[in-house]
């Protein structure tokens, strides 16, 4: 796991506020490309994720959802569009992670481009572990990716 820094931190926040406008189809591969590049790492395909991960839904209804970023078994990320309510998308995340097996993700983080929400589920299931709601600049702190 990478930590990232002050300097890389401030990076990512300067790419973001010059660059993406939080349109969720567009950006959020280039917004996560981004954001793993501020953990030290060269890139989210560079360090094991996938996007757009295939996961199939419950038996009854037979559909295939797709998670906007995979890295087993470190983490599963849902992105929405800015302003979105990230309190609205839980069931959907959590469902995703109840399916991703085998080596199901420790955590699950819900972003809406300003918010993260992130969660452990081996601690608690309905309460984000961490919630920085200062914007995307206070995301790094004391956490690693």
């Amino acid at each position: 796991m990478a930590a990232a820094t002050p300097e890389s931190l401030n990076k990512f926040v300067s790419f973001c506020q010059q660059h993406i406008t939080g349109q969720e189809r567009k950006e959020a591969q280039t917004f996560l490309d981004r954001f793993f590049r501020a953990f030290g790492h060269e890139g989210a395909l560079e360090a094991g994720a996938s996007y757009e991960e295939a996961i199939k839904k419950s038996s009854k209804t037979g559909k295939t959802g797709f998670a906007d970023l995979v890295w087993k078994p470190r983490v599963l990320i849902e992105m929405k569009k800015r302003e979105e309510d990230l309190s609205k998308h839980y069931s959907q995340a959590f469902d995703y992670w109840t399916r991703l097996v085998p080596d199901r993700p420790r955590y699950v983080l819900l972003c809406n481009f300003d918010e993260f929400w992130i969660f452990d589920f081996d601690i608690q299931l309905d309460t984000p572990v961490s919630h920085p709601t200062n914007g995307i600049e206070t995301v790094g702190n004391n956490h690693t990716i």
